[in-house]
């Protein structure tokens, strides 16, 4: 073999070396895009949840309010009439 072969040879065996490396991060790359990808959805998903959680939440509160406005209203209906009725006794 001449030196020009051997040195061909050399650079050939390196070339695909680095081949190789690349192939595997490439392929590295698009495992990890894979994952990122899965864990998006995923944090899509809990945000999804997280949203109609509070949304029952205030759902819920808003009826509580509610029932705390209807009983206020029925509170100061009857001191009225107790006032009135107070008052028509003297």
């Amino acid at each position: 073999m001449t030196e020009q072969e051997q040195i061909n040879s050399e650079v050939q065996m390196k070339l695909a070396l680095q081949d190789a490396k690349f192939n595997a991060f490439v392929e590295e790359m698009r495992d990890f895009k894979d994952e990122m990808r899965q864990q998006n959805q995923m944090r899509a998903e809990e945000i999804r949840d997280l949203r109609n959680e509070i949304r029952i939440g205030l759902d819920g509160m808003g009826k509580h309010v509610r029932n705390l406005a209807i009983t206020s209203m029925a509170a100061i209906g009857a001191m009225v009439v107790t006032v009135i009725i107070s008052l028509l006794k003297n």
